[in-house]
């Protein structure tokens, strides 16, 4: 079998890089173990990079009332909504490490609707998926549902940035035929030791 490429797109190599740029992406493989596809294939447009990562930070790493599962629940969704495999077995992966259960990510992104998750979770993906798939039905009544589940102003913002971030993601990774890191596939999973 041959090696198939990360992208469709030239991957530039990391030495070749911006200093910035290389050392965001080494410090990703020293807190992993490997260099995530996404990153080489999103460094082909160095300003977009930046770009594309601040705004991914800011909401990632804002504090605020989604835990760092909802924020990977909702990736997952519509990441599957969206038919990005990239996406799904990336975050996945993390989703099924950070909720220390190996069958919520595969149920959330084949269809999160009969997903082992809170009614609560329920509705913040019912959100974001309608962020995804057809945002301007929202209104008011779709805010108020949230609002019943105790999500705040905010907390509603933050699941439609995560979402809309998340179209911008899947759509250039679908474009550019970003293929997953075979490591993804078996993180947070159990071995077959343990079964």
């Amino acid at each position: 079998m041959t090696e198939q490429p990360i992208s469709r797109y030239p991957v530039p190599d990391i030495n070749d890089l911006p200093e910035d740029i290389r050392t965001l992406i080494l410090e990703v493989q020293e807190q992993t173990g490997f260099v995530p596809n996404v990153f080489l294939a999103l460094a082909y447009r160095t300003d977009e990079f930046r770009a594309f990562f601040a705004y991914h930070n800011a909401l990632m790493e804002r504090e605020g009332g989604l835990t760092q599962v909802d924020k990977e629940m909702i990736i997952v969704a519509t990441s599957g909504f969206n038919q990005c495999i990239y996406c799904v077995i990336a975050h996945g992966a993390i989703l099924r490490i950070r909720e220390r259960n190996t069958l919520v990510a595969d149920q959330i992104a084949t269809n999160y609707q009969k997903a082992d998750i809170s009614p609560r979770q329920q509705a913040m993906l019912d959100f974001a998926v309608m962020i995804a798939a057809d945002s301007a039905s929202i209104d008011d009544d779709d805010i108020e549902l949230l609002k019943a589940h105790d999500f705040s102003a905010d907390d509603i913002w933050d699941i439609a940035g995560i979402s809309a971030l998340y179209a911008l993601s899947n759509r250039m990774a679908n474009f550019a035929r970003i293929r997953p890191n075979d490591e993804f596939f078996l993180m947070g999973r159990l071995s077959r030791d343990d079964c």
